[in-house]
């Protein structure tokens, strides 16, 4: 056998085993991936930021974004609610219960004009599953323009209780 053909089909060979064990890991990280059938999220949201010597406040827009990152479950929402810096209940984003469909994504957003929560406001975000899901990935994004000038940033969630 030449040596271009040998080596092709030593590359082949070694190609298929390293597959085969990157697949089993995959697979396997995929099996050991935890579950969760609900959790209460703290999320913290920056109204305002301050720059400057003087302190002088950076209003930014603020949005809430919760996606649901099980393919085949859907997960519920039964709280959404925002505080201020003191900790202090500002307001119920969500009246109701709502289902959340695989992949799918809900935000709320805090205009910039609500100077209510301060530059320590906060979400307490609360889901439920029937069934034992992937973890959804909650975050705020915040973000504004003055003149020429812009900032944005993002900041996750952190689970203070899991559903017992």
């Amino acid at each position: 056998m030449p040596k271009c053909r040998r080596l092709k089909a030593v590359s082949t060979v070694c190609c298929l085993l390293l597959a085969a064990v990157w697949g089993g890991s995959i697979q396997t990280a995929l099996a050991d991936m935890p579950l969760f059938s609900g959790q209460t999220v703290y999320v913290p949201v920056y109204s305002h930021i301050y720059s400057g010597d003087r302190e002088l406040p950076f209003y930014l827009a603020a949005t809430l974004s919760i996606r649901n990152t099980d393919r085949r479950h859907p997960i519920q929402l039964t709280a959404v609610d925002y505080y201020d810096s003191d900790g202090k209940f500002l307001k119920h984003y969500l009246e109701t219960p709502m289902t959340l469909g695989p992949m799918a994504t809900k935000r709320y957003v805090v205009h910039e004009s609500d100077k209510s929560g301060g530059s320590g406001a906060k979400f307490i975000v609360v889901w439920q599953s029937q069934q034992a899901v992937a973890e959804p990935l909650i975050e705020s994004v915040m973000i504004s323009t003055k003149t020429q000038q812009g900032i944005s940033f993002t900041s996750r969630g952190r689970v203070l209780e899991f559903a017992r």
